[in-house]
């Protein structure tokens, strides 16, 4: 076992590995023919010093030198190459694999389930280090959760290491919390209701008595697990993406969804596109769980400002304004206040932006017609200054269903071709059928302008012209009727500050 005591970086890799595959075969071999000590193991000392036999002294030591051969392949899982970390993981689960079916310590009584938690709990420590990224070995670790009973004490593990790296901790570094969402959202429950019955440590009968059989106890050790991690406060960025995967991951498999709402609650308050993401997660639970919110569609109309048109997130957040705003038993003064505050912010917003918002307002008036007075207004007052206060954070006061969508009108001179059109939509009696936005929130051409192209190429929305005499590229792409042209160095970048400008078609044969 020396030789793998230090690190890889003063001991050589090839000499490290045969080590560790030589003690694999040497305590593999040992734990399956029961040659180790078995109960609770009493000190070296005291049994070398003793009278009792060769052959227990002999069991007692070995045993010693398996726990110190564990302890040294936890610590090749922190400071060794990703190859000498692989096979350390392989060799440690193997032997929780040998040490489950031969177990080291004696039943309490006949039937009791049996397994090494505490060299289990020693992987899944090794594995949420707070020092360094084990995104890869994680990776690796993900086969051994397919399996029930891995699965099962993997999350009462990670319970259990969320909580001492943070006791008494003013500030746990990123690193750590990285390796546990990697880890955690990496576990993943059957969605069909049926028994565990795929086990790593094999057993001659399973018992009905044994927790680990049973998919509630699962469920109410993946909650355990969840709730443990979300209850400190978390990085923005692990935030972001834990609610990213809450509706579909997380909350469907909880045995009790609701206790949720105060992580959900605390991340809706932090504005933005983590309070969109929260908002989510709170839908679901209003929903389908019977929660009661009663700020939720004050937090929604608080997101509407100019950023929703830039944010990485604008093609989530009018997918789920879509959603939420869906049922046609929402108060028509709510409808209103989205209706009219997305048409405000739409006389700023970039083309490719109003190519969604006037679809999803003209969606918003077929499905609820009481709105439909934004547009048409048969009897309506004088007015000398819109009603509408766009610094009102309450919809209810926002007099949003007293004015009226002119904005609408002012677009319909928008420059650009598609803009106007899509605004000139309520100058006709709307159908009944609603526009689908969803391929609307696919088709953003500018940021395929982000893409780094190569040469020879050819995608859907660009034509490849070159190489240039100074060895780049000539960019050109068709969107909407519009050309724009940019040039490209030799690496395939954007080369240059200014910005895209159209440019004639006829300069270009083929467009």
């Amino acid at each position: 076992m020396g030789a793998f005591s230090g690190s890889d970086e003063s001991e050589d890799r090839e000499e490290i590995q045969e080590a560790v595959r030589a003690c694999s075969r040497l305590f593999g071999a040992l734990l399956a023919r029961g040659e180790l000590f078995v109960g609770q193991l009493p000190s070296e000392e005291m049994v070398m010093a003793g009278s009792r036999g060769a052959t227990r002294k002999y069991r007692v030591w070995m045993r010693h030198r398996y726990h110190s051969c564990c302890n040294r392949l936890g610590e090749l899982l922190a400071r060794s190459s990703f190859q000498v970390k692989e096979l350390a993981l392989s060799t440690l689960m193997k032997f929780v694999q040998l040490e489950g079916e031969h177990p080291l310590e004696k039943p309490k009584w006949e039937g009791n389930y049996l397994f090494p938690h505490q060299l289990f709990k020693s992987v899944v420590g090794g594995l949420l280090s707070a020092d360094e990224d084990h995104s890869l070995l994680l990776c690796q670790f993900r086969e051994y959760l397919e399996h029930d009973d891995i699965r099962y004490h993997t999350m009462q593990a990670a319970t259990d290491a969320v909580a001492r790296a943070t006791d008494g901790r003013p500030e746990v570094p990123l690193t750590f919390w990285n390796n546990a969402f990697t880890l955690l959202s990496s576990v993943s429950l059957p969605r069909q209701e049926r028994a565990p019955s795929s086990f790593y440590v094999k057993h001659a009968e399973l018992s009905d008595k044994w927790k680990v059989v049973h998919l509630r106890e699962h469920r109410k050790a993946f909650q355990q697990m969840w709730l443990g991690f979300l209850k400190h406060q978390l990085p923005l960025r692990i935030c972001k993406k834990v609610l990213v995967i809450t509706h579909d991951s997380v909350l469907p498999h909880l045995a009790q969804p609701r206790l949720m709402i105060d992580f959900l609650a605390r991340a809706c308050d932090l504005g933005g596109a983590v309070s969109l993401l929260a908002l989510n997660g709170l839908f679901i639970l209003i929903h389908k769980h019977n929660l009661e919110y009663p700020d939720f569609y004050r937090k929604l109309y608080g997101l509407l400002d100019p950023s929703v048109f830039h944010v990485k997130y604008r093609a989530r957040f009018f997918h789920l304004a879509d959603l939420f705003l869906s049922s046609s038993h929402l108060p028509a003064y709510l409808v209103a206040a989205f209706t009219k505050g997305l048409a405000s912010l739409a006389l700023t917003a970039p083309p490719e932006a109003l190519l969604t918002v006037l679809p999803f307002i003209c969606n918003l008036l077929r499905r609820h017609p009481a709105c439909r007075v934004l547009v048409h207004r048969p009897r309506g007052p004088e007015l000398d200054a819109d009603p509408y206060d766009p610094r009102e954070e309450d919809p209810a006061q926002s007099r949003a269903l007293e004015s009226s969508l002119w904005e609408l009108q002012a677009l319909q001179r928008h420059y650009h071709p598609e803009v106007s059109k899509a605004a000139s939509a309520v100058n006709q009696a709307l159908s009944e059928a609603e526009v689908s936005i969803a391929p609307l929130l696919e088709l953003t051409a500018f940021q395929k302008l982000t893409i780094n192209i190569v040469p020879g190429i050819e995608l859907p929305w660009w034509h490849m012209f070159g190489p240039q005499q100074d060895g780049g590229s000539l960019v050109v792409i068709r969107w909407q009727g519009w050309v724009f042209s940019r040039q490209l160095d030799s690496q395939g970048w954007f080369r240059g500050s200014g910005g895209l400008g159209p440019v004639d078609s006829t300069e270009r044969p083929g467009l």
